[in-house]
């Protein structure tokens, strides 16, 4: 295997494992992860996976306890921005379910609504259903506020 071919795979590695490290609670290292993630991805590979560590590290954040919120939401944002910026559509519409999940918690029902809207929209454009019955029903719990 050539030298960047083992790079790509090695950040699809630490991506992977940091998102289950994430799932299953074990914050500490799922950011040890995500940071080594960020940090090769800035000196080999570029943007992709610079936004899925963003993500990453937004999930994190928001899981803290108390709740990192305004480290998650820039970490949101940023990978957002870099979603944006490489055609990441399914990664764009985490970035803005993650935000919505946010604000939610801090009971900031508009932008919960505009984010988790967004979400929903791409989720259906994309028929990424998984995701979809979380999400619809958070945002159901928001609009019946």
């Amino acid at each position: 295997m050539a030298t960047g071919s083992r790079i790509l795979f090695y950040e699809l590695v630490l991506t992977e494992l940091s998102e289950a490290l994430v799932l299953v609670g074990h914050r500490e290292e799922a950011s040890a992860r995500a940071r080594s993630l960020l940090d090769l991805s800035r000196t080999h590979t570029g943007c992709g996976y610079q936004a899925h560590a963003f993500r990453l590290l937004g999930e994190i954040a928001a899981r803290r306890d108390p709740t990192a919120v305004d480290e998650a939401a820039a970490h949101y944002r940023q990978a957002l921005t870099l979603a944006d910026g490489c055609g990441m559509r399914p990664l764009q519409a985490h970035c803005h379910r993650g935000l919505g999940m946010l604000h939610a918690t801090t009971r900031q029902y508009e932008q919960t609504r505009a984010e988790l809207s967004t979400a929903i929209a791409l989720y259906r454009t994309m028929e990424m259903t998984f995701w979809l019955p979380e999400t619809e029903a958070t945002l159901a719990q928001v609009d019946a506020r």
